[in-house]
Parts: C-alpha cells; structure tokens; sequence
C-alpha cells in the first residue's frame, strides 16, 4: 500500500453518530483523499440530544490535517434519511464525476480505496456497471479465482460509482407499478421468499411508508439492467447496527462483518457474466430472512476466525 496514492474524491454521509463517525473518519484520513465531500443532515425537532450530536460530528470533519479541498453540504434542520442522502448525493454527482461513497457507520478495510479507484478507472465508460460494491456478503462461500465477480446486487454499505449511473436514480420509483404488474422481478430473482420479500419492500418505499433511498437506487439499477461489481473479499464493514440506528437495528449476521485485504494487482474476470450462483446466496442472506440467520452466524462466526485467529471478529484498528 505504500506506493498508493489516493486521487478519487470521497463523499462522507453523516448525521449523528459521532462515535461511528470517528472511525470512519480515521480510515478517510489514512487514505488521504485530495477532495471530500460531506454531506450532513440536521438535527431532528423534537430530540434536543441531536444538536449536540451532530455538532460533535461536524468538529470531526473540521480535523482533516491533510492536503485536501472539503466541500460541505450541511442541512440545518432535519430532512430524513430519504431526501438527506438522495438530494446529498444529487449534490456530489453534480459535483464530480465519480465518487467513493462511505456512511458514517460503514469503516473500510484500507485497501478499499484503491480496489475502488482502480475499477473507477477501469470501468468508467463502461455503461453495463452500475456501481462498484465494496460488500461481500458471501461468509467464505462461493469464491472466485478473480478479484471481484459480476452482480445484480447494489450493496451501499461503502461503494463508488460515476455520474452517468447516478443520474438516472428515481427517488420516487415512478415505474415500479409497471414493473410490479408485470411480475419483472422474476426475471431478476431467484428465490421466491426474496421476491415476495422485496416485492413488499418495494412497494412500502413507492407508498412512502419508509423514508429510505437505497431501494430506490436499485431499483433504478434494475430496471436499466446493470450490473454491479462485487469484491471476493468483504471490505467494508457495518458497525452500526445498534438500537438508536435508523435502520440497522437488530441482531442481524449482517453486523459488523469482517474486512479481509484486498490483494493486487487485480484479478480481473476474464467475462462479464452475472454469478447467479453467488447472486442466489445473497438473496439467501440479505433479502430472505428467517432459515438461513442460524446458517449465516455460524458462517459468520467461522469467517471471523479465519480472519482474527488470536481475537476473534472484531476488526482491531
């Protein structure tokens, strides 16, 4: 890593949380991006705790000590989860062309930035990838002998992804009636627990019974038939599944998942094909829930030795 030099700019979406935030924030330093983009909601009415919070939060980024340009844009009252980070990342895609994109609860493994910069690059004009995943949600399984494999899958806890792609993001998921009627989604997913799971997902965002963005954002990907790209190691990690999380509440097997480094030079795929195979897993994992929770933890569990022998799971800074 050394010899790496990080020349992507960096989009950091915080709120609250300046616990999560400090760490992640502690990765952004290492890799020292030259430009970063931080996009802040406000504190909520009614929580008088908020203020202080995300005054705490804001201090953090004020520390960057590196050559670097900060663009802020700072919400000063609350806007929710849905308008915060869609009109947020409309704001960074208007601003540069292609971006790392990290939530304050998403810390990366280092080599993270340059597996993003490098297929960045790679892949730019490329307008069948959609988004580069910095997720792996495979716990061992179905490896590849590639660097990375082809997906269906969006996964946004840490990701990069270009202008081109964002733009036709629809908030407001305007033809999922069509899709719906159609039953598309079947030509999509696999397994019909996920479908039905992700039918009902769907439809609760279309009737804005859930301020959230990022089933909208696949959606979007879906219905354009991309593809994204998905590491054969995991190297984010969501360390923010906690009770007073918007979303991430729980004991899910999705938690704090071990990072594992990226090796290079990359491995490329030799095609670009979907892995059905490892897209079907996922499916399992993430969008079909109660079988396959005891089955993951105790993939979970043996991923987390493999990669900490001597202290278990949790990744040490």
């Amino acid at each position: 890593m050394s010899d790496f030099r990080l020349s992507k700019p960096v989009a950091f979406m915080v709120f609250n949380r300046p616990d999560t935030t400090g760490r992640v924030f502690e990765e952004i330093r290492r890799a020292r991006p030259p430009r970063l983009l931080v996009v802040a909601d406000g504190p909520r009415p009614g929580r008088p705790e908020d203020a202080e919070k995300c005054s705490r939060v804001r201090e953090i980024i004020d520390s960057v000590d590196w050559d670097c340009e900060i663009l802020r844009n700072y919400a000063d009252e609350n806007m929710g989860c849905r308008t915060r980070m869609s009109s947020g990342l409309d704001w960074v895609f208007h601003t540069v062309e292609e971006a790392i994109i990290l939530e304050d609860d998403c810390l990366p493994h280092p080599t993270f930035f340059r597996y993003c910069q490098e297929l960045l690059n790679k892949y730019r004009d490329d307008e069948r990838i959609s988004i580069i995943n910095g997720s792996n949600f495979q716990f061992g399984k179905n490896s590849t002998e590639y660097s990375y494999y082809f997906s269906c899958y969006q996964l946004i806890w840490g990701w990069a992804s270009w202008r081109r792609s964002w733009k036709m993001n629809d908030v407001n998921m305007s033809l999922w009636p069509k899709v719906r009627d159609g039953k598309w989604l079947e030509e999509i997913l696999d397994i019909r627990r996920a479908r039905k799971h992700l039918t009902r997902m769907f439809e609760r965002v279309y009737q804005n019974e859930i301020g959230t963005w990022d089933f909208q954002w696949v959606f979007s990907c879906w219905i354009n038939g991309w593809l994204s790209i998905t590491p054969c190691e995991n190297l984010v990690s969501n360390i923010g599944f906690a009770p007073d999380a918007l979303h991430t509440r729980g004991n899910s097997p999705l938690a704090s998942i071990p990072t594992r480094e990226m090796e290079f030079p990359l491995k490329h795929p030799e095609f670009q094909i979907r892995n059905r195979e490892a897209d079907s897993f996922t499916e399992r994992t993430a969008f079909s829930k109660p079988y396959y929770m005891k089955v993951i933890r105790g993939l979970k569990s043996r991923l987390g030795r493999l990669t900490h022998p001597a202290t278990g799971p949790e990744r040490k800074s």
